[in-house]
């Protein structure tokens, strides 16, 4: 019976088309893409000039901690923001490489 299911070939479903983005992010956060795509068949795709979407936020910080953020920032000559971005991700990174261990 095994051999018999391996042989036969699965039923994809089809991938529906969306209006926007977040419809189609709503929809692949619920769905196994397994049932929708052979990754067995699948390639690796490259995408070097792919940008990471953005989001704006307001951020509060005391005085005086932007001042020592524009000022190492001044010493790497980049913007203080730039540094900032650097600071998070490089948190980020070492708290992901420490949890999933």
């Amino acid at each position: 019976m095994k051999r018999k299911e391996k042989n036969m070939k699965k039923e994809f479903k089809k991938i529906p088309n969306f209006s926007n983005e977040n419809e189609e992010r709503k929809f692949w956060a619920e769905q196994n893409s397994a049932d929708f795509v052979d990754w067995e068949k699948s390639n690796i795709a490259y995408f070097p000039k792919l940008k990471p979407s953005k989001r704006k936020i307001s951020l509060q910080i005391p005085e005086l901690m932007l001042e020592e953020l524009r000022t190492i920032a001044n010493k790497r000559d980049i913007s203080y923001k730039a540094l900032i971005k650097i600071f998070l991700k490089e948190r980020i990174d070492q708290i992901l490489r420490v949890q999933y261990k």
